[in-house]
């Protein structure tokens, strides 16, 4: 995985808890958005974790660069943020981000969320999903546009679970159904809103108005 933060302390100590990880390597570690989107495209790391501010270029267009639509083959990448600015973040989210954490969520999160992008899922810290979309600005992409194919009620369950940042297995735990019932309905949910992860799938329900 590749780091990218513009504080040298925090690059060290995303660095020191993610090696000491068996099944993590950081291969690169660096101080600004230029070298992000070099590193990241010579090296192709299985995520990269991003600051919002940083140098050169921000962490909202090395998203965008790295990630965005239109983007052949996107790289996974998970947003480190202070949260001092929702719009960078809700900016980021729209750019092909997978995953939102708080600097200060602490070692066990950040290993969570560097390996649920790992293998395609998404973690989203509870109080940046809440706290973020609550407060989106007006409908950018979903505002105005119902799905071709409704979601069943069901689906609509899942897709309200999902947007208050809870986990698979959480959702299957609530729903009372089985883990792959509920990657069966996720993955229903995005071909018919045209969602490319779990996070625009959670942007569109507070947007549309199925959760509140």
């Amino acid at each position: 995985m590749l780091i990218a933060d513009d504080q040298e302390l925090v690059r060290t100590g995303f660095r020191m808890i993610l090696d000491a990880q068996p099944d993590i390597d950081v291969v690169a570690a660096v101080a600004d958005g230029a070298q992000a989107v070099e590193q990241a495209r010579r090296l192709r790391p299985d995520v990269c974790l991003l600051d919002i501010r940083m140098p050169r270029l921000d962490g909202l267009e090395v998203t965008r660069i790295l990630s965005g639509p239109g983007v052949p083959d996107p790289l996974r990448v998970v947003i480190v943020t202070t949260f001092d600015l929702d719009e960078y973040v809700y900016g980021a989210l729209r750019s092909g981000a997978c995953g939102f954490l708080l600097k200060d969520s602490g070692p066990t999160l950040l290993i969570e969320a560097v390996r649920a992008a790992a293998v395609g899922d998404a973690l989203v810290s509870p109080s940046v999903t809440v706290r973020l979309l609550e407060h989106l600005a007006q409908p950018r992409r979903f505002g105005d546009r119902s799905p071709g194919v409704p979601l069943t009620e069901r689906e609509l369950d899942v897709a309200r679970l999902v947007a208050r940042g809870r986990t698979n297995l959480e959702v299957a735990g609530e729903l009372f159904v089985s883990l792959s019932t509920v990657k069966t309905h996720l993955g229903s949910i995005q071909a018919k809103l045209g969602a490319r992860n779990r996070v625009e799938v959670a942007a569109w329900a507070w947007e549309s108005g199925v959760v509140s």
